[in-house]
């Protein structure tokens, strides 16, 4: 029997500067883009609310 996690990693794209970064799917602080520091996702107690373009979601 294989334990699969419930949470992913997420790969966003800044709006703003086209920047590519991974982010946890259930993150517990507010992450800003690391190049111009525009909200990509903000947490809400459970999934994280994206506010970026999703490129891929990582397994």
């Amino acid at each position: 029997m294989k334990n699969n996690p419930e949470s992913k990693f997420i790969k966003l794209r800044c709006s703003k500067c086209k920047n590519e970064q991974t982010v946890f799917g259930k993150s517990a602080s507010k992450i800003e883009c690391l190049v111009c520091g525009k909200i990509l996702a903000e947490p809400t107690g459970g999934k994280t609310d994206v506010k970026a373009r999703i490129l891929e979601v990582l397994e």
